[in-house]
């Protein structure tokens, strides 16, 4: 059985949470728009199907088109092992994703507060603005969140690794990305955050993963992008 992912080639991006779990699983899968004319078949993808994803990353799998990051990841875990198998936890794992979603979206906005649609040079006062709060009170109340759940366990949810983890940990690497003086403070504040995050780099499939060519290295027209300015 093999997945197929579609999401946009030249960045992480949101796809990136999908791509993390879909490694950590070992799972076969294509990562379609990085083929051969992949983004006409994206594209296509979204218009042809009888229950269309409202916009990438979506994957497809044994006749189902599965959109929304979150929906994606609780459908991988579940059916490979990286997400408990009472309810309750189930639960409790996808509520921890939909907070990191929260706080991707919120990083998002750091540096396009007024539209997507309009370029970063467009509203650099209002980014400045949005991005003053987000590094004094929004990355401190998040990362608090996540430390206060850890506490002293090795993963979110006790000893075993689930897609929250893997998700945690790319927002991390984005977070210090974008945002490395701000991070790193709040960091020090929070070091098994940090140990967290180097346990999931070092997993055997996560590690080869993003020593491979497959990860795509961050930049500035994804989710977290650097400018200085915006480090406050």
């Amino acid at each position: 059985m093999t997945y197929e992912l579609f999401y946009w080639p030249s960045i992480q991006g949101r796809g990136e949470f999908v791509r993390l779990a879909l490694e950590e699983a070992g799972v076969d899968y294509v990562d379609v728009a990085r083929g051969p004319k992949g983004v006409e078949k994206l594209m296509a993808a979204l218009k042809e199907d009888a229950r269309p994803a409202f916009a990438p990353p979506f994957l497809r799998v044994e006749g189902m088109t599965i959109g929304q990051t979150a929906a994606i990841l609780m459908f991988i875990g579940e059916r490979h092992g990286l997400a408990p198998n009472d309810p309750a936890g189930r639960i409790w794992t996808q509520q921890l994703q939909l907070t990191i979603a929260d706080l991707v979206a919120e990083a998002h906005e750091t540096h396009h507060p007024v539209g997507a649609s309009l370029y970063y040079e467009d509203q650099q006062a209002e980014a400045l603005r949005r991005a003053r709060e987000f590094t004094a009170q929004r990355i401190p109340k998040f990362l608090g969140y996540f430390a206060r759940v850890l506490g002293k366990q090795d993963y979110l949810l006790g000893q075993e690794v689930t897609y929250a983890d893997l998700s945690l940990f790319q927002a991390l690497e984005g977070l210090e990305y974008a945002f490395p003086k701000a991070t790193a403070k709040e960091l020090k504040r929070h070091p098994q955050l940090d140990e967290l995050r180097r346990r999931v780099a070092g997993r055997p499939r996560i590690a080869a993963y993003l020593a491979s060519d497959r990860r795509i290295p961050f930049n500035e027209e994804g989710i977290f992008r650097r400018y200085p300015e915006l480090d406050i």
